[in-house]
């Protein structure tokens, strides 16, 4: 009999507090590659990853609000501890558990449970990293199965998962690749299936998780190839959106933690005989914080409900763009705070505001880096207008099915046409600004269930203010572009 989640996911808070900062010293091995096995070991003792296995594996069921509360308790403790929980959870059990073959699951899920296996994914390529499309990696029928070869980088848990979704591209008769993309599970403790380490890279931040450049050259049996309900694209849509939609889980915890630090460090820290938290400018900057949380939360909350693996998520690029670009940038702004109310504390390396600058700061980057996703957000979006003939912003938003409460809050900022053909810089600015309006459409349903008022009417407010500076910005004239052989003539020295 599993116990309630609730009485689960606070022993497993209890253990974090306890692994951290009782029998070991988290900001001592923060500075180190990889996390000790004897911490690791610990933590998984707890089957945290329960919460992504169904329940007729023995597991919690695959309910996105316990996956979520766990990347949750995790993130608050260690980022890094919350992304490896991540890439288990959205890049392999989930997938797993909709895609797989019935006859391989049983094994797999048990030996998550049983002996802390884990799983990572392998899409990107070093010619190939957000044009995952033009992948390289081929795979081949034979007739026990299928061969895969070619060469994967930055997965995180290289060299340290026990299983790999491995994305390639099926090679025809005529030796060329096809369009669509397949998916096939590799257990590494089988023969004919290691993964070759070529190189290990030292990762600017997220010391605890291992990067490198990894060999595929392995032979796979048939029924551990995944099985699409249309096309290998859309299940690769399906399960990258799904994985966004989660990622307000891991920003929660992190931007918590950032939140009760701040307020206890400016609570405590008195400069020209005032408290640093009586301070307007201290007190502005916390409230940015809050309002994170508060987009943070909103986004889990609809995640909950709206990011099941029973649902279909490959045409939901909009909504998981939004999360996943605009959470992770919120991330960033809280460590930067954080770090900037800290003074020269936040420069030591076992600060956590000072080291949350640089682990965060790869959410902004990997799957999709957020100019890309806020690029992406306003084609999609400019695709609907044009279908529906309607490119007065204001207008269109209002009919907008993830902005039907939150457009009207907007009006004066964003009653004007549109012309979609622009550059893509002004693209970048209409995607945040759409990001916005769209969060705010998350937090206002939250509202609705009875999250307090005032974290709201804040978070509202300033996200207003957002959205008038991102719009100025749009509407400015800005077509400066880079200057070829700057050094010729700019040498200030030369002008004595």
């Amino acid at each position: 009999m599993l116990k309630d989640f609730s009485e689960y996911i606070k022993d497993f808070e209890n253990t974090l507090k306890d692994v951290f900062h009782q029998r070991y010293d988290i900001h001592q091995f923060s500075k180190e590659r990889g996390l000790p096995v004897v911490v690791l070991r610990d933590i998984m003792a707890k089957a945290p990853l329960s919460v992504a296995i169904p329940e007729n594996y023995g597991g919690r069921g695959v309910k996105v609000s316990e996956c979520l509360r766990m990347l949750s308790a995790a993130s608050y403790e260690s980022l890094p501890l919350s992304l490896t929980f991540g890439i288990n959870i959205a890049l392999f059990l989930e997938p797993v558990a909709k895609y797989a073959n019935d006859s391989v699951k049983g094994s797999i899920f048990k030996r998550f449970l049983d002996k802390q296996n884990m799983g990572g994914l392998m899409i990107t390529e070093p010619d190939f990293g957000s044009d995952a499309l033009g992948m390289q990696t081929y795979n081949e029928k034979v007739e026990d199965g299928y061969t895969i070869k070619g060469t994967k980088h930055w997965q995180g848990l290289t060299g340290m998962a026990d299983y790999w979704l491995i994305t390639s591209r099926g090679k025809n008769a005529n030796g060329n690749l096809n369009r669509d993309i397949d998916f096939f599970i590799c257990d590494v403790s089988q023969p004919n299936q290691q993964i070759t380490v070529e190189e290990y890279y030292d990762n600017l931040g997220l010391y605890m998780i291992p990067y490198g450049k990894n060999k595929v050259d392995v032979h796979v049996p048939a029924n551990y190839k995944l099985e699409p309900h249309s096309s290998g694209v859309k299940m690769m849509l399906d399960v990258l959106h799904r994985s966004r939609m989660q990622f307000p889980g891991m920003a929660l915890g992190f931007i918590k933690r950032m939140l009760d630090e701040s307020i206890k460090y400016c609570s405590e820290r008195v400069v020209g005989q005032k408290k640093l938290i009586e301070l307007d400018q201290v007190k502005y900057q916390i409230s940015t914080i809050q309002s994170s949380y508060t987009i943070a939360s909103a986004m889990c909350f609809r995640s909950s409900t709206n990011s099941g693996i029973d649902q279909d998520l490959a045409n939901s690029g909009i909504e998981a763009n939004t999360m996943k670009a605009f959470v992770t940038d919120l991330m960033q702004d809280a460590a930067q705070t954080l770090t900037q109310l800290s003074g020269s504390k936040g420069f030591k390396m076992e600060n956590i505001g000072g080291r949350g600058i640089m682990d965060s700061r790869a959410f902004q980057i990997f799957e999709g880096s957020n100019e890309m996703l806020y690029t992406q957000i306003t084609e999609m979006i400019f695709k609907l207008m044009k279908r529906k003939k309607e490119f007065n912003i204001y207008r269109f938003l209002k009919e907008f099915n993830l902005t039907t409460q939150s457009y009207a809050y907007f009006k004066d900022y964003i009653d004007f046409t549109v012309d979609t053909d622009m550059k893509q810089r002004k693209m970048i600015d209409l995607g945040k600004v759409f990001s916005r309006i769209i969060s705010v459409n998350f937090v206002l349903d939250m509202q609705d269930k009875g999250f307090r008022t005032d974290l709201i009417t804040n978070c509202v407010e300033l996200l207003k203010l957002d959205v008038s500076n991102l719009i100025n910005s749009f509407h400015s004239k800005n077509t400066v572009i880079q200057i070829e052989d700057y050094n010729e003539n700019s040498q200030w020295y030369n002008f004595i």
